[in-house]
């Protein structure tokens, strides 16, 4: 499996096995073609100010497990698996509840900074739409949040979806067509973007 970082891409199956050999530098490769993606799901599912710290913390997880990561898997969906335990663990322990404002301005900061050349208006109007999206992904269950936020928030693939929530890929469409209807219920004007056809 290959990714991207920056302009370069990651043979993610060698730096595995460089790391597995002994060679545990290879592995600020995987970290930072997999940081960005790890930041905006923390903060996604509710680690607020806490998302670094939790991305820290699931890659040394990560790390120290490396040697039960399933060979041709892809290593995206089972870090951001890690990621949503080492989540639900902060969340659990810091026994606060997270407001949906710093749920909103931790996932701002999460994402890139629009580019000046970007229209004021058609960015505000994302941000709004973003802020909306955020407010009803809230009344959702956990499952329904999860697989929304997975496919279309984390722009993630149906079988990647399915590797990292641990679930069948039935059950990922199921869920994931219930809670399109209930966000639809919720905001009329929602319109999941489709990221093209799925990859197998």
């Amino acid at each position: 499996m290959k990714t991207r970082e920056g302009g370069r891409i990651v043979d993610e199956a060698a730096v595995i096995a460089r790391v597995r050999a002994g060679e545990p530098e290879a592995y600020a490769q995987l970290v930072r073609a997999h940081t960005g993606i790890a930041l905006r799901a923390a903060a996604a599912l509710g680690a607020g100010a806490d998302a670094e710290d939790v991305v820290q913390q699931a890659f040394v997880k990560a790390y120290c497990t490396l040697g039960r990561f399933k060979d041709g898997a892809a290593f995206k969906p089972w870090l951001l698996a890690i990621v949503a335990n080492e989540t639900r663990n902060t969340v659990r322990t810091a026994a606060r509840q997270r407001t949906l404002a710093g749920r909103e301005a931790a996932l701002a900061e999460a994402e890139p900074l629009i580019p000046e050349s970007a229209d004021p208006a058609a960015a505000a109007l994302r941000i709004e739409r973003r802020a909306a999206l955020q407010a009803a992904l809230e009344k959702l269950s956990e499952e329904h949040r999860l697989v929304v936020t997975y496919r279309y928030l984390l722009e993630m693939d149906e079988s990647e979806t399915a590797q990292a929530l641990g679930w069948p890929r039935g059950t990922v469409k199921s869920r994931l067509n219930r809670a399109l209807r209930k966000l639809g219920r919720l905001l009329p004007d929602f319109q999941p973007q489709e990221g093209g056809d799925e990859r197998e």
